[in-house]
């Protein structure tokens, strides 16, 4: 079985963040200054919130080598002659010192997505597995609770990079350990939070076994998020929850030859449309979700013999490569002129038969 492209949406990942605001005090004021992010630029970012799940936007991503340097200097145990002594002493302040580990997690994350590197993700897990050595539920619930999400959202991505199950298996089982504390009546952002991770996570695992119930359990997963959501307050998540929702439901209808699951993943791609237009989120992201949308009805076109459709398709689809090439990835036009083409002959074999 192989799926049909579509594209997801990742929300700002806001342990990052934290991390980097936790950290940036320890910077010289020079590294510090560099990690404001360059406003001036005028060319739109078309990979803005599709990168992976190490998004963030609030400081530049030039900063994270200097941030690691800095937070593995202040955990070293044994500083080299002539350097200080670490800052952060796990015998004084061992909550602090699995603070810190935390930080180091999530920025040695970014740098892995940043150059694609097991390695660094492998690095970050350790730094996350450090934490919870003095995090544990009982002591330090919130912060037990935050570190199993980010051990998490480590592993996904891991997963996502080698393509292979285990590391979602320790993902879901981390975010299931989250849930333990981050109830939806204690904690309804973060519960809402880790529930759209769990949906990333179960469609990756699901895309990868090939196999429906972690495509369901995926669906389950966005339904439970959105219900957390709303437009003014979560414009951008409610977007990305509604279009992921969309994508595996896009996938299942293919996997289980559906047209009544391709239907609804387009009715969600409109939701996820709508909202990012009435929000005037980055005009990208809706050229995203259209494109998604008319990919979804080319499989149901397929799928279902319907040629009207097809010429539909390959209709919207010419608009979107004329009208809105400026917003596209340049493998996503690719994309979009394969599936034009895909749908032109579909309608053409159709009248060719008649």
């Amino acid at each position: 079985m192989r799926f049909s492209t579509n594209y997801l949406i990742y929300p700002e990942n806001r342990a990052l963040e934290r991390a980097i605001a936790n950290a940036i005090g320890m910077l010289s004021d020079e590294a510090a200054a560099a990690a404001v992010p360059d406003t001036n630029v005028t060319v739109a970012d078309n990979f803005r919130y599709t990168r992976g799940n190490y998004e963030q936007h609030r400081f530049s991503s030039r900063t994270f080598e200097s941030l690691r340097e800095t937070l593995e200097g202040s955990l070293t145990d044994t500083p080299a002659p002539g350097t200080p002594a670490p800052t952060i002493s796990r015998d004084r302040a061992p909550l602090a010192w699995a603070a810190a580990q935390n930080d180091l997690g999530n920025i040695l994350a970014a740098l892995g997505q940043q150059r694609g590197d097991a390695e660094l993700f492998e690095q970050a897990i350790r730094c996350f597995g450090n934490a919870l050595a003095e995090f544990r539920q009982d002591n330090s619930p919130l912060e037990w609770a935050a570190t199993q999400y980010n051990l998490g959202t480590a592993n996904q991505a891991l997963g996502r990079l080698l393509e292979t199950a285990k590391p979602f298996k320790v993902a879901v089982d981390a975010y299931t350990n989250a849930l333990l504390v981050w109830t939806r009546d204690a904690s309804p952002e973060d519960w809402m939070f880790t529930m759209h991770q769990l949906g990333d996570t179960f469609h990756a695992h699901g895309k990868l076994l090939k196999g429906n119930r972690q495509l369901q359990k995926s669906v389950v997963a966005y339904k439970n998020a959105l219900a957390g959501l709303d437009a003014d307050n979560y414009a951008l998540e409610l977007t990305a929850a509604h279009n992921n929702r969309a994508a595996v439901l896009h996938h299942l209808g293919e996997s289980e030859e559906n047209p009544e699951r391709l239907e609804e993943a387009i009715r969600s791609y409109e939701k996820a449309l709508t909202v990012s237009m009435e929000q005037q989120l980055p005009i990208h992201l809706a050229v995203l979700c259209r494109v998604n949308r008319t990919t979804a009805q080319n499989v149901l076109a397929e799928l279902t013999n319907d040629t009207a459709l097809a010429e539909e398709v390959a209709d919207e689809f010419e608009v979107i490569i004329e009208c809105f090439s400026h917003a596209l990835q340049p493998l996503c036009l690719r994309h979009c002129e394969e599936q034009m083409d895909k749908a032109r002959s579909l309608a053409l074999a159709d009248s060719a038969s008649r």
